[in-house]
């Protein structure tokens, strides 16, 4: 049997030693520990206990180091303790996964279930597995580094974008991040500078309805090892290869690695949830509970992380050096991120801790950072998100373009305020470079196709009886619900799409696109998939002529916004409604109008509205007139000394909309016809 020596608290986890293996974690109440190594991952009983005493405790960590094992070996934890006033934490019948671990075995006999009350889950539990800490090479596949001016993300899911019928991926590579290496071209050859991955931590796929899948991966087990749904290689061991051979295509491609990230909840659930992990550890120290010892929910999902605490934040700041730093990650967008801010008794803190030493560590200072700015308890911090380095999900640009382009009336003074960069958010001021995300859809809500299809959810198929899922999408079917044979309806539909797209990429601030909006992907209304591993969450890999003609719209909007990129620099000021003449001096500044230049119509029931960027010296440069009505609307043009060339006009057909070769534009008027968008550039701009 092996050895073992008294170890070191640091670092966490399992590390090589010269003599083996140290083992340290963190259980500040227990009063013993015990570590269980095991055969293999698929080992129903450990061959050696080791028992932890006060001679292995150094303050709150328990360590020991073993003598002869090394990479591969499996291991597990039993915590002993006395149960506090309140407590539901200490239950020594269950072997614990360490939060530390960085690839897990035991996943085909792992039942969820096992987890819950008294009974012994040794027989189908989950092991951590001992393995290298080695740095990325960022000499060999260094970070694309995009600036926030010239990024667009492209939020998709692993196992859903890389599988369903005409696949391009080969078969034994479906549903895996190295099969994801196959489409990386396309991705590049759309436009985007970075793809955002919804969760590929180890999550729990049991944690779902019964007879369905956690398809989504909100349900983190480990925030350390990634999820063996997403390897080609079953050997635990290799997890960390695949990840890094993905995040090196990626670069080799020129597109950033952005992870979605769960630190606001995990897979346990509330007091009553299966003991995994972190409840067994320390439940009164990672899970904000009130003196009853309850758990207390801002996540939707049972329990809420206790950020605020030195020991917690170690972890997640060491969770995400290992992906940053070991595996090449270049950026993280934390899920329900200002849950993270909140203190004691879940107050809002405005100095969050982690967040401070977030920002403060030289290993994380090259990333990009987002975070959602709300969470299920009512905490809403768009422009006052308490760290100056995060980048925010913009749902109020969201909602405002939505119900615009819908036709509901107030809604072009919003729209002004979303296209002049959000003053109306930021303090009188557009929000600065890279600190807002626009999008139109995201994983969470209906499709882009969806969005013009359909007047409500359709969520039968999650089995909740269609209560999940949001109810306030502010959505429009054009005239039928869900598919239609109405040319008139589907033309419309059409429509809409270019003319959210076009408005997004036009606007400052930094874009997100959801996987497959280019090519018209359905759900079939459904607005929530999160446990539809089925075509329902897959990719569209069945383009019809249409869908490619969007998709060719797309790929040629975003390379107009590439060569525009300085012109729509939200720091760029908005003008006060009075013309100025060129000659005037100062920066470009934009201009707003309406049908007459220079009087934009505010009234609620306006449902138009334009803008110009006028340069001091040369005059109007761009003009871009939005017209939401039912009916044509005619609108003035502000004078280009250059001449003027429209670049878009939503009006036309996807393959005639965006030319290669833009067309010259005469006339001191523009007539838009009902429900669309044109853009007209000046000659110089387009080189």
């Amino acid at each position: 049997m092996p050895a073992y020596r008294i170890g070191q608290p640091s670092p966490l986890g399992a590390s090589i030693t010269p003599a083996g293996v140290n083992f340290s974690v963190v259980a500040p109440l227990a009063t013993r520990v015990e570590l269980l190594l095991f055969a293999d991952g698929g080992a129903t009983e450990p061959e050696q206990v080791i028992e932890l005493d006060g001679r292995h405790r150094s303050g709150d960590h328990w360590h020991v180091e073993v003598e002869g094992v090394g990479l591969g070996c499996c291991y597990g934890y039993r915590v002993f303790g006395p149960l506090q006033s309140g407590s539901h934490g200490f239950n020594p019948s269950k072997v614990l996964l360490d939060p530390c671990a960085r690839a897990i075995g035991g996943w085909d006999g792992y039942e969820r279930g096992s987890a819950v009350g008294a009974i012994p889950n040794t027989a189908c539990c989950l092991k951590g597995v001992v393995t290298e800490r080695d740095r990325f090479d960022f000499a060999t596949a260094p970070r694309p580094r995009h600036r926030w001016q010239h990024s667009v993300i492209y939020e998709l899911h692993v196992g859903g974008f890389t599988q369903g019928p005409h696949c391009p991926v080969p078969e034994d590579r479906q549903g895996t991040m190295l099969g994801l290496i196959t489409v990386l071209p396309q991705l590049r050859d759309l436009g985007i500078t970075a793809i955002e991955l919804l969760p590929v931590m180890a999550f729990d796929p049991q944690d779902a309805p019964a007879g369905r899948y956690n398809h989504w991966g909100y349900s983190p087990i480990s925030w350390m090892a990634p999820h063996p749904g997403y390897l080609v290689d079953t050997d635990p061991l290799a997890a960390r290869r695949e990840v890094r051979q993905l995040v090196e295509a990626c670069h080799r491609e020129g597109l950033e690695v952005i992870l979605d990230v769960v630190y606001n909840h995990t897979s346990e659930g509330n007091q009553n949830g299966p003991t995994l992990s972190w409840r067994g550890f320390a439940d009164s120290l990672y899970y904000h509970q009130n003196a009853r010892g309850d758990y207390l929910d801002v996540s939707g999902c049972g329990n809420s992380i206790a950020a605020n605490r030195p020991l917690v934040r170690h972890l997640i700041l060491e969770s995400l050096r290992c992906w940053a730093v070991e595996l090449g990650i270049d950026g993280f967008r934390f899920d329900l991120g200002i849950a993270l801010s909140r203190g004691e008794e879940l107050a809002p803190l405005d100095m969050p801790p982690l967040f401070e030493a977030m920002e403060a560590d030289p290993d994380l200072a090259d990333l990009k950072l987002i975070s959602e700015p709300w969470d299920c308890g009512g905490l809403y911090r768009l422009a006052d998100f308490p760290a100056r380095r995060v980048a925010g999900w913009n749902g109020r640009f969201r909602d405002d373009l939505r119900r615009f382009w819908k036709g509901d009336d107030k809604t072009v003074w919003p729209l002004s305020q979303r296209l002049a960069g959000n003053p109306d958010l930021f303090g009188g001021q557009a929000a600065p470079l890279g600190r807002t995300i626009t999008f139109l859809t995201a994983h969470d809500g209906f499709t882009l196709a969806d969005l013009v299809s359909y007047d409500r959810k359709h969520n039968l198929a999650n089995g909740e009886n269609d209560r999940d899922g949001d109810n306030h999408n502010n959505s429009w079917n054009h005239g039928a619900e869900g598919p239609s044979s109405d040319p008139a309806v589907n033309a419309l539909r059409n429509r809409q799409i270019r003319n959210l797209l076009a408005s997004l990429l036009l606007a400052p601030g930094v874009p997100m696109l959801l996987m497959g909006d280019e090519v018209r992907r359905s759900q079939g209304g459904n607005n929530n998939t999160w446990c539809q591993n089925n075509p329902l969450g897959w990719m569209h890999w069945q383009p019809d002529d249409d869908d490619l003609a969007l998709r060719r719209f797309l790929q040629r909007l975003l390379a107009l916004r590439r060569q525009l990129a300085p012109l729509l620099n939200p720091e760029l000021p908005f003008g006060d409604g009075q013309l100025r003449r060129a000659g005037d001096g100062g920066p470009p500044w934009h201009q707003w109008h309406g049908v007459e230049l220079g009087q934009p119509d505010w009234a609620s029931w306006s449902h138009c509205l334009a803008w110009s960027l006028q340069d001091p010296m040369q005059g109007a440069l761009l003009w871009c007139g939005l017209n939401a009505y039912y009916q044509p609307m005619t609108f003035s043009l502000p004078h280009c000394a250059t001449g003027w060339h429209q670049v878009i006009n939503t009006a036309l057909p996807e393959d005639a909309d965006l030319p290669d070769q833009p067309q010259p534009f005469h006339g001191a008027q523009a007539s838009l016809e009902s429900r669309s968008l044109v853009l007209l550039v000046a000659q110089p701009l387009l080189g």
